[in-house]
């Protein structure tokens, strides 16, 4: 039988109106964030703000607060209003927005959302009924051989265009049933590629520095084969222990993950090996896309910050912890395209990624390469996620990626696993915001 993607709500954004839509749980960052100046952004961040979202640094603040709002609001919306209330989100002035169909109840919805400060848009369907009609699509898929339902790779929620959108390998090759008319229909991703480094090799003496931040480069070597990606955030478990979250995928020998043969984790200086940083103790992906690398004693105090940067840059602190919202800004780092800044397209969709299902998920339309997964992605100075897929992962550089996909009307698309959903897997383990 086909894996159905419908375990729950899936919600993408519109890509023609800088791709808004809702938010997914209640954000809550652990410990509360703290009031953070523009001062503790750093220059390589404020740069990439403006040349891919043309806006300021306190907008960038400002409106990655509102997100988190808002994603408050929705989680108390869809239990009290759930016959009219059709999601939540930013628009492209960075406006909190939130939708609502007639119905009884909406004059005392629309007078929440204002007195939260939020604007109301009205809808058609509510978020129940494209719940309704994702659901029947997923039924759809169970009844179809499978040279019709392997072209699916993911379905979700439109809640700006009120519709549903599938995900397909060949989008020419779908023929929907009449009831699903005027679906759209969108590539899917493809996993983030990664770049071999089997060949690389210790250098003697090699110096580094001190710190390990989200977004510096590490080789894991394991079961014969050697993979280049970008450290995820430094975080604490139960016992106070450092590990750092970075990406599943990034383990070469997964099966090992935790015993004495699992892959080993080295910093990575230029096309060299640098110092021996530990090991990945535990790898899922299953639903999820993520690593927890546990370091050396001797590299542990390397790991005990709050920092996400560019390699060897200065770093921006983490103050807390997000919950994806659709259109809110994010940005992300690696060592390959450093940092890249966009929005959030899509939040708790389920799509396909080669042999697997990443669950609950997030996208963003955001550039990433060879190299860049198992980093960081964060909205303001707040942990959102870390990358996972991508779907202009094989191009060399990020111009040519957005040309490529320019030409048959898609932006480029980069796949998350949202840092909270890591932390409630893993009981007592906390990012590092100190």
């Amino acid at each position: 039988m086909r894996r159905t993607f419908a375990r729950r709500a899936a919600v993408i954004g519109s890509a023609a109106l800088l791709l808004l839509g809702p938010a997914a749980a209640v954000a809550q960052a652990e410990p509360e964030p703290v009031e953070t100046s523009t001062s503790s952004l750093p220059a390589e961040l404020v740069e990439a703000l403006q040349r891919d979202l043309q806006i300021s640094p306190e907008r960038f603040l400002s409106d990655a607060q509102r997100s988190q709002e808002l994603a408050a609001f929705a989680e108390t919306a869809r239990e009290q209003f759930e016959a009219i209330f059709a999601g939540v989100w930013l628009d492209a002035q960075g406006i909190p927005t939130v939708g609502l169909t007639d119905g009884e109840g909406f004059d005392e919805a629309r007078a929440a959302a204002e007195s939260a400060g939020f604007t109301v848009a009205r809808a058609e369907n509510s978020e129940s009924v494209l719940e309704d009609r994702l659901s029947a699509l997923n039924d759809w898929l169970e009844t179809q051989p499978p040279a019709v339902a392997d072209l699916i790779r993911g379905i979700a929620i439109d809640v700006v265009n009120n519709d549903v959108v599938v995900r397909a390998e060949d989008v020419a090759g779908i023929q929907l049933p009449e009831f699903l008319d005027g679906v759209r229909v969108l590539f899917a991703p493809t996993e983030l590629t990664l770049e071999d480094s089997a060949d690389l090799q210790p250098v003697a003496g090699l110096a580094a520095p001190d710190a390990l931040f989200g977004g510096d480069a590490y080789a894991a070597l394991g079961a014969g084969e050697g993979l280049r990606c970008s450290l995820g955030f430094n975080a604490e478990d139960a016992s106070g222990r450092p590990l750092n979250i970075t990406a599943g995928h990034c383990d070469p020998n997964r099966a090992q993950a935790g015993t004495a043969w699992a892959s080993q984790v080295h910093q990575l200086i230029g096309d060299a090996l640098g110092q021996h940083l530990g090991s990945f103790e535990k790898t899922v992906l299953d639903g999820s896309d993520y690593g927890l690398i546990r370091p050396t004693p001797d590299a542990e105090d390397r790991f005990r910050n709050n920092g996400v940067r560019v390699p060897f840059a200065a770093p921006l602190p983490i103050t807390g912890i997000a919950d994806p919202v659709v259109g809110a800004p994010v940005c992300k780092s690696g060592l390959r395209t450093g940092y890249s800044c966009g929005v959030v397209t899509a939040t708790g969709q389920s799509v396909e990624i080669g042999h697997r299902v990443l669950e609950n998920g997030f996208s963003t339309n955001l550039c990433a390469l060879q190299g860049d997964s198992g980093g960081t992605l964060v909205t303001g100075t707040l942990a959102l996620g870390i990358s996972s897929a991508s779907n202009v992962g094989q191009y060399g550089m990020c111009e040519i990626a957005g040309f490529v996909s320019g030409l048959v009307g898609e932006t480029p698309e980069l796949f998350a696993t949202p840092i909270r959903s890591i932390l409630d897997q893993n009981p007592g383990l906390k990012v590092r915001t100190w």
